[in-house]
């Protein structure tokens, strides 16, 4: 019959607590003492129970009390040991670093072309290869600059150019729209001179002509006379009536 897998948690009764804690104290020990035999090792077992009472094992002949000297020993010197070895590696981290710096300046004044001799042919080699790369690069990332510079500006200049010609459009309309206004104004002054010239010619007309007005008078129809046409003038400023 195959056993089911046992659910690791805390056991609620308190019987079963019990007994299930006596078991595993049991097992736990024998396989302290096992390792011990097989290993040779030095085991020592502290346990409380959940009432407080102690359960130790151990393989040695002094008891748990010798296992937990050693322990502290050990810890001690292990705690000891690690800050000493924190410092070494510090120190020899500083010196490392103060080594590197050292020899990132050595390499600043060669590159400017400082304390040249003590390269030899190999080195000044070696420098002038690292100057004619280093000069490559420098060409490179300026042209590539002035490239986007240039194709910057042929942008800018595209953009310019596409306003220049709406503005131009723009301004010819308007320029239109002036003529066609001027084109009006014009015509409409000169029907207002035609309009004020007929005027005016119609006003001295009327006032320079004279009107002629005949009136027949009875007495001379009963004599059978042939009246004379009286005139009634109309001037520009006056009237003559003259009968006869």
């Amino acid at each position: 019959m195959v056993r089911g897998k046992t659910v690791i948690e805390r056991i609620e009764d308190t019987t079963s607590r019990q007994v299930t804690f006596s078991k595993r104290k049991g097992g736990l020990f024998k396989k302290a003492r096992e390792l011990g035999v097989l290993c040779d090792a030095q085991v020592g077992i502290l346990l409380f129970s959940n009432t407080g009472r102690l359960y130790e094992y151990s393989n040695s002949t002094s008891g748990v009390n010798s296992i937990i000297e050693r322990y502290q020993k050990v810890k001690e010197g292990q705690q000891f040991m690690s800050a000493s070895a924190e410092a070494k590696f510090w120190q020899a981290e500083a010196e490392r670093l103060r080594q590197q710096l050292q020899n990132l300046h050595e390499e600043h004044r060669q590159l400017l072309g400082q304390n040249l001799p003590g390269l030899g042919l190999e080195g000044l080699k070696g420098l002038e290869n690292q100057l004619e790369t280093s000069i490559h690069n420098i060409r490179l990332t300026k042209d590539k600059l002035i490239i986007d510079k240039i194709e910057e500006l042929n942008k800018k200049e595209s953009l310019v150019y596409q306003e220049n010609i709406e503005l131009h459009k723009k301004l010819n309309i308007i320029r239109r729209e002036n003529m066609d206004l001027q084109n009006k104004l014009n015509r409409q002054v000169e029907v207002n001179g035609i309009i004020t010239s007929s005027t005016s010619q119609y006003n001295i007309a009327a006032r320079i002509d004279p009107v002629h007005l005949e009136l027949s008078h009875p007495d001379h129809a009963e004599r059978n006379e042939q009246p004379q046409s009286p005139t009634l003038w109309y001037g520009k400023d006056y009237v003559f009536d003259n009968l006869l």
